[in-house]
């Protein structure tokens, strides 16, 4: 069987549609930057949590977004903060890897293309 060509006929819509295919548009709300960091000690021995669950969960579901290992989500977030001049700290790879396993995220895995991520306040 063979395999269908497809004939382009309007080179400049085609041309933008696959320039668009890289904007990523994020909105960074107040309130999550103020609760990024956990004030609670944990009472346990040991350092407390520093970062809360809408923190963690909101870089693991970036990682599991764009399919980056834990290394380059620390990257990749990191320059996300730096460009949009944030007064926050990352979690570090070896942080969301081991938070990870304590927190039930939920991800939608239909084929449909991901447009928004939201991370809510508790």
């Amino acid at each position: 069987m063979k395999k269908e060509k497809y004939k382009i006929t309007n080179w400049s819509k085609y041309n933008k549609s696959l320039i668009n295919r890289g904007d990523i548009t994020l909105w960074i709300d107040e309130e999550v930057s103020k609760n990024w960091m956990s004030e609670e000690k944990s009472g346990e021995r040991g350092s407390s949590i520093k970062f809360t669950d809408m923190a963690i969960e909101t870089c693991l579901k970036i990682k599991y977004i764009y399919k980056l290992p834990f290394r380059a989500t620390q990257g990749f977030i990191n320059s996300i903060v730096k460009l949009a001049k944030l007064n926050i700290i990352i979690p570090d790879y070896s942080t969301m890897s081991r938070r990870q396993k304590d927190l039930n995220i939920k991800i939608n895995k239909s084929k449909k293309v991901i447009s928004h991520i939201v991370a809510l306040t508790k």
